[in-house]
Parts: C-alpha cells; sequence; structure tokens
C-alpha cells in the first residue's frame, strides 16, 4: 500500500511540475452528473462517455487517449507490492492522475484503467484498488460496473442474434482486450450467455494461443510500451527540449519509456535545469 501511494503521489508531483512550467495544460475532468447509485447506472456512465467521446461499440485500442479526454494520465509502473496492489487515482481537482501496475496481466491492467477512470469520471477525489471495506463495497460495485460496460459494451451481444459460442467470446474478449471472466460477466448481463453456460465456461479458460489465434496472430499491446499518457510524454520532451529539466529528470519522469541514448542533446544555457 504504501509503494502505491508514493508512486501516486510521485506521479501527481510531476504532472503537476509539467503545469507549473507551462509545458502542459492542465484540464479539469470531466463529471458525470447523472445518478450514480447502482450498478446499472454505472453502466449507464459508461455508456454516456462512449457516446461523448463518440466511441460508439467499438474497441478501444488503448484507454490513454480516452482517460486524457477525461482529464486522467496514467502512469504504469512496477509495483512489487502485494497482488492486491493494481492502481490507484487521484483527481486534484484542476487534473487527475492514475498509477497501473504493470506486473497485471493486459485484462487486468486494462480493467484497471477503466475502473480508475470511472472513479475520476463519477467524481472521487482518491481511490485505491488495495482492500475494499464493506462501507465501499456499494460504490465499489457502481465503478465495476461501469469499467465493465466501458470495455466492453452489452450492446455488442446483439450482434449473435443465432446465439452465442464460446469461440464468439473468445473473439470478443481478444478484439476488446478484457479478461476472460469480464466477458462472460458482461456476457450474462446482455442476457446473451445462460448461466448454465457461463459456469461451464469459467472453467475454461482461453489459451493464449486461442486469443491470438482469435485475432489472425496481431498482437493487442496496450498500456506495455506507452507506459505515460503521451500529453504528459510529449509535455516532458519539450521540458528537456527546452532545457527546463535535465536528461536525469526527463528519463525518471518518463518511468522507463525511453533511455538516455535515446534523447537529444540540449543546450544547457537553454534554460535552467529543474
Amino acid at each position: 500500500m504504501f509503494r502505491l501511494q508514493t508512486a501516486l503521489v510521485s506521479w501527481r508531483d510531476d504532472v503537476k511540475q509539467l503545469i507549473d512550467l507551462h509545458m502542459l495544460k492542465a484540464t479539469r475532468p470531466l463529471r458525470y452528473q447523472g445518478s450514480q447509485g447502482s450498478p446499472e447506472e454505472g453502466r449507464e456512465a459508461a455508456r454516456w462517455l462512449r457516446s461523448r467521446l463518440q466511441l460508439g461499440t467499438d474497441e478501444i485500442s488503448t484507454l490513454m487517449r480516452p482517460a486524457e479526454q477525461v482529464g486522467l494520465f496514467y502512469a504504469v509502473i512496477r509495483l512489487t507490492g502485494g497482488r492486491n496492489d493494481e492502481g490507484a487515482s487521484l483527481n486534484e481537482g484542476d487534473f487527475a492522475v492514475a498509477i497501473l501496475n504493470r506486473q497485471s496481466d493486459l485484462g487486468r491492467r486494462r480493467a484497471t484503467a477503466a475502473h480508475e477512470l470511472g472513479h475520476v469520471l463519477l467524481g472521487d477525489e482518491y481511490s485505491t484498488d488495495i482492500g475494499v471495506h464493506a462501507s465501499r463495497q456499494e460504490r465499489e460495485a457502481v465503478i465495476d460496473a461501469f469499467a465493465s460496460e466501458f470495455l466492453l459494451p452489452t450492446a455488442v451481444f446483439s450482434n449473435y442474434p443465432g446465439g452465442l459460442k464460446r469461440a464468439d467470446l473468445v473473439e470478443l474478449a481478444a478484439r476488446y482486450k478484457v479478461s476472460w471472466s469480464l466477458a462472460i460477466r458482461q456476457g450474462v448481463e446482455a442476457q446473451a450467455i445462460a448461466e448454465r453456460d457461463a459456469k461451464d465456461w469459467a472453467g475454461l479458460s482461453p489459451t493464449h494461443a486461442e486469443f491470438m489465434d482469435a485475432l489472425g496472430w496481431a498482437p493487442q499491446p496496450d498500456l506495455e510500451n506507452v507506459v505515460v499518457s503521451p500529453q504528459v510524454a510529449h509535455a516532458i520532451m519539450q521540458a528537456y527540449s527546452q532545457a527546463k529539466i535535465s536528461a536525469v529528470r526527463a528519463i525518471e519522469m518518463m518511468r522507463g519509456q525511453i533511455d538516455k541514448d535515446q534523447l537529444p542533446e540540449v543546450s544547457e544555457v537553454m534554460g535552467q535545469w529543474r
């Protein structure tokens, strides 16, 4: 828990420095104004956001872009703590930040990213996925419903009037880059999967080869090679090129996305290192 909170505060401070240097524009996080007291209302918030961002029911190739449109900046880092150290977010009012654990698999990492996006959109100032107290369970259920619907809309399941087969669900999970359990839950929610089939399929998790075959063996990276939000990465490079931060500081802020050999040479006389 301490490592996660420390990483979150450090990321917040980095983003704030770039804003103070006028390299990054602060964007007040978008706030959903509708009701949000039940899981169904959480799903409605997800549909509202998809509509606002003109996503329809399309796959989201990377969550970095919609998060930036909401006013949330991600950093993906390796956390070596407990298995529940999945992520955390902080809404500063003028901007919001979130930390995601790179140790998690792709489906879980994207679910955490969407979860933190939900916290920001629905107006929570701070959230962490380290444990969930009973008093927060209802709120977390709303956020979980938001995340699931945002990643894999239930409307997608209407495209299988002849009945959804397991192979169809494998393809959906692969295309939308979600975990097998999330795909099953959404299929049940859409009434496209019977409870009995859901229980059977839950014990038949697809292999990596099945997922890749469903995509024609095309790679599906997200939150892997690009580990800081693109707007922040650009601001870091601008700050470095104008000699407002040092090479060491730029590399530190980029969280391992680049190394020193990839930075252009910049004269120190152009500015002052920070």
